[in-house]
């Protein structure tokens, strides 16, 4: 592969990774529902195949996208634990069914 056309894939393979964390980072927002369509896209990633090691000139643009990924996954964690809690008191306040009698007086 010509060190142009190398530079260039891996380019587009970060170019499409940014994309994938902003979508990921918009779907903390609480503006941002995803489409059926995105998530189908992010589901069916498959990391480029072929692509050899990284271009030096390409690192540093690597690392940021690397610290990106990795806090927007620090955040869909805490996202998560706050969701599973928010369902809990919900789930606590609740109505609760009526009280039935245990007893019948058959005497009475």
């Amino acid at each position: 592969m010509l060190t142009l056309e190398w530079d260039a894939a891996w380019s587009e393979a970060l170019t499409e990774l940014e994309i994938d964390v902003t979508t990921a980072e918009r779907m903390l927002d609480n503006d941002h529902l995803p489409s059926v369509d995105e998530v189908a896209r992010l589901v069916a990633w498959r990391p480029p195949a072929d692509l050899g090691p990284l271009p030096a000139a390409l690192a540093d643009r690597a690392r940021a996208l690397l610290d990106r990924q990795l806090a927007t996954a620090a955040a869909m964690g805490r996202a998560l634990v706050m969701n599973r809690r928010q369902l809990a008191a919900v789930a606590a306040l609740a109505p609760t069914p009526a009280a039935r009698p245990v007893f019948l007086d058959i005497e009475g």
